[in-house]
């Protein structure tokens, strides 16, 4: 018989989150990643370089606007100016609105993400399908569980570079009490496996 789970976070109705439960599937834990401005690993390389690239092309907008070059050139520079300013300040707010819009469950069959910012986004994926999962927690138990790995092309830049979530792992991403559902998520996978030949 399954075990009964207390969950580490506070279950919703699955209609309230919209999440097609089938048959016999129960929520054991819902929660969402870390509100508000968040930064990663990667933002170590990510912030010095989109700085760079914006002073840059300030600085050719200004050297093209003092020497009074054809309006071509302004256009051009303007754009990577836009791109810069993405990359310094509008990644951040791209990123807090995609969070704030992204809700992470565990029952005792799956693990869902529902997510996206337009449109809505629900990722299943089987529990007895897991065949990797990391823990990265920090000293006040908010933490990364990531299941599986990146897909060929994630390369080092994570979910910073537009369309890099595409390829990056499924994560529940700056969740409390990490190590909590991580420990969950553990026990839920031995439930879901099937009884052996004999048992």
């Amino acid at each position: 018989m399954p075990a009964v789970f207390e969950p580490s976070g506070p279950v919703q109705g699955a209609a309230s989150l919209d999440l097609p439960l089938d048959p016999g599937e129960r929520v054991l834990w819902t929660g969402f990643p870390q509100r508000g401005l968040m930064f990663r690993p990667q933002d170590i390389f990510v912030v010095p370089f989109s700085i760079a690239w914006c002073g840059f092309a300030v600085f050719w907008e200004v050297s093209v606007a003092s020497t009074k070059a054809p309006p071509f050139f302004l256009l051009w520079g303007g754009g990577f100016v836009a791109v810069g300013l993405y990359f310094v300040f509008g990644r951040f707010a791209v990123d807090a609105i995609s969070r704030a819009r992204t809700i992470y469950a565990v029952t005792n069959r799956r693990v869902l993400i529902l997510s996206g910012l337009t449109t809505r986004k629900l990722q299943s994926l089987a529990l007895g399908g897991l065949t990797e999962l990391e823990l990265q927690e920090r000293s006040n138990r908010r933490g990364t569980i990531t299941f599986g790995r990146p897909t060929v092309g994630a390369g080092n830049w994570g979910r910073s570079w537009p369309g890099s979530s595409r390829n990056a792992a499924p994560a529940f991403e700056g969740i409390e009490n990490a190590q909590q559902v991580y420990d969950m998520i553990r026990r839920a996978q031995q439930d879901a496996k099937p009884p052996s030949a004999g048992q």
